[in-house]
């Protein structure tokens, strides 16, 4: 069973009853669950979570990050992924042919490398690039969304992200962080992207996201004159 997703805030009693289970974001009072922050109610099962709209990133192990070099050391790379610890990159993390001479080479300081949470410590967290597909993003463009809505852009398994890809013809990486790499054939191609993206990013919250997103995209390719999958909108011509 279903139920409409609807905005709650701290303190809101969302369910009533014991037979419900508290989740992520949620607490019980007696026989009452409440949120304790302020989301998106989502019900699975006898589940009850919050899925959160605002807030910031927090690191866990396995999270697809993308990050930018802000500094180099002797052993490794320095890097923001807009998280409220320090992050490294170290060489022992990086595929074997890297070498010490002069790290600049591979990495410097501005890039854009997407990358994995290797671990989380105290003092802050270790990444790696060891996994295939990751490293240096060439090109395109970075932009930034809220890292608590990832989740609505990258869909249920992957479903929204890869409408958007479909219909923009472009290459793009979420990285669980909130920071979204955008690479197409052209720069139209890749704004084309990007607003679509923050198309759902600003209606995350909206029931039926998916089918709202592809009558969108129809009408901005219909404005565009592209393709979306195997169907071709054209403007139409005046015939003279």
């Amino acid at each position: 069973m279903t139920h409409e997703r609807e905005i709650v805030i701290p303190g809101e009693i969302i369910r009533e009853g014991e037979d419900f289970l508290p989740g992520e974001g949620t607490r019980r009072e007696g026989k009452n669950i409440i949120a304790s922050r302020f989301g998106l109610k989502d019900e699975s099962g006898m589940l009850v979570r919050v899925i959160p709209l605002s807030g910031v990133y927090i690191p866990r192990r396995g999270n697809l990050v993308i990050g930018a070099v802000v500094d180099i050391t002797f052993n490794g790379w320095l890097m923001d992924i807009n998280a409220p610890y320090s992050s490294f990159l170290p060489l022992a993390e990086c595929p074997r042919f890297f070498k010490k001479d002069d790290l600049s080479e591979y990495f410097g300081i501005g890039d854009f490398i997407a990358c994995k949470v290797d671990s989380v410590k105290r003092k802050g967290v270790d990444l790696t690039i060891m996994p295939r597909g990751l490293g240096k993003l060439e090109e395109g463009m970075v932009i930034t969304i809220n890292s608590n809505k990832v989740p609505r852009i990258i869909g249920k398994e992957g479903s929204m992200i890869n409408l958007i890809k479909e219909a923009t013809k472009c290459d793009v990486t979420v990285g669980q962080n909130g920071l979204v790499w955008i690479k197409g054939e052209s720069v139209d191609d890749e704004l084309f992207a990007k607003e679509a993206i923050l198309f759902v990013s600003e209606k995350s919250y909206v029931e039926g996201l998916t089918e709202k997103t592809e009558k969108w995209l129809e009408e901005e390719i219909k404005k565009r004159g592209k393709k979306i999958g195997k169907m071709v909108v054209e403007e139409k011509r005046e015939e003279f």
